[in-house]
């Protein structure tokens, strides 16, 4: 098994695109060059080791308080889908998985929920004040941002209501963008990179900590997580150079992901010691967008990068519900309610994932949409436990 991993660590380095010699790396994770728009973090520890924390199953779906024939009724509806694992966790226990929960891939956009765990702890103590804006912040873009685009505040970043339509620089945002300048911050909607991949240079800016080593040091490591290789996290954008702002792409397992959720189910505190703050928790996770104003195929709300189901779903199940969302059916369920934690992962390559981000492909793979995800949970759970 070393082996194999340690094969894959070296062929994924090779397939990354190169930094040119001397080129700098900023802490937006920006490159100064034009050849290269990805970048990986240092090499670090083989996945696992001393701190990794196997998971605990019970002997039943019955034990965990599931029925038999609602389980049953949830994998015969996975089978013409394209999961390739599923995983449900309950009071801190796998009650369920099906397919490979301990694959590694790409997460697409659910990486905008885990950016929003790691701004509480410094939200709590003043290190980032949601009211800055742009301006007081020096955030700037390739083409200049307008005066009114300065006046967005970091909230409206993390609210995707930031009225700033600057080009992103990656994939994935909406075709119906306004006019520039044409929005007043905070007053519209608009699902847009731009706002996501900004709010992660606002945060390294102010913290002083890339993304990927905030993420090592303050969730990876103390949650235990069994799969977690640095070395596969990377910064990704288009070549052409349409902002200075990159994605910051995680690629984790079914069951590394699962430790995030539990640990949001349970208000930021994992085995006695708080990791993020309940108060951000609580904060990040309710309501901030309605629903009424996203529009679209989106039946949830959204709150600090999170969606949120309980806006469409009023089942005691649904109560205070919060979804980490990701093109492909890349999704983290928190159904704090029941203490329940859903992962549900459609796999694709490292090669794809690279070059759909770089603007080498524009192929979009089939996957499993957040709606159609979330009427399989109400189809085979809600009622049954």
């Amino acid at each position: 098994m070393a082996t194999h991993e340690t094969g894959r660590r070296a062929l994924l380095r090779a397939l990354a695109v190169a930094v040119p010699a001397g080129a700098a790396v900023s802490l937006t994770g920006c490159l100064d060059g034009n050849d290269a728009r990805a970048a990986t973090t240092d090499p670090g520890p083989e996945p696992g080791g001393q701190a990794a924390q196997p998971w605990q199953s019970f002997a039943t779906v019955e034990e965990a308080g599931f029925s038999k024939a609602s389980i049953d009724s949830l994998e015969a509806a996975l089978y013409p889908l394209e999961t390739t694992s599923l995983m449900i966790v309950r009071h801190g226990k796998i009650a369920y998985r099906y397919g490979n929960i301990d694959d590694v891939a790409y997460l697409a956009s659910a990486r905008k929920s885990i950016l929003s765990m790691l701004y509480g702890k410094y939200v709590e103590d003043g290190t980032i004040d949601l009211d800055k804006t742009m301006g007081d912040l020096g955030i700037d873009d390739n083409a200049g941002l307008l005066p009114i685009e300065k006046t967005a505040k970091i909230r409206h970043v993390l609210t995707a209501t930031s009225g700033v339509y600057h080009p992103a620089g990656s994939p994935g945002g909406s075709a119906n963008t306004p006019e520039r300048g044409s929005v007043t911050p905070g007053t519209q909607f608009l699902y847009n990179n731009w706002d996501f991949n900004v709010a992660g240079a606002i945060f390294e800016k102010l913290t002083g900590r890339t993304i990927f080593d905030a993420f090592a040091k303050e969730l990876a490591e103390p949650l235990g997580m069994e799969d977690f290789d640095p070395s596969r996290q990377r910064m990704l954008g288009y070549k052409t150079n349409a902002s200075r702002y990159l994605a910051y792409h995680f690629f984790l397992s079914a069951r590394d992901m699962a430790r995030l959720g539990v640990l949001m189910a349970n208000k930021g505190n994992w085995n006695g010691r708080q990791i993020v703050p309940a108060s951000w928790v609580a904060d990040s996770t309710s309501l901030h967008v309605p629903m009424s104003q996203i529009g679209g195929e989106r039946d949830c709300g959204y709150g600090y990068l999170w969606w949120l189901p309980s806006e469409s779903r009023s089942a005691v199940e649904w109560q205070g519900s919060f979804l980490a969302n990701g093109n492909y059916g890349q999704f983290i369920l928190v159904l704090p309610n029941i203490d329940t934690v859903i992962v549900h992962r459609r796999s694709v390559t490292d090669e794809f994932a690279v070059a759909r981000n770089l603007g080498n492909t524009d192929v979009n793979k089939a996957g499993v949409n957040a709606n159609a995800f979330l009427k399989l949970v109400d189809g085979a759970l809600v009622g049954h436990v």
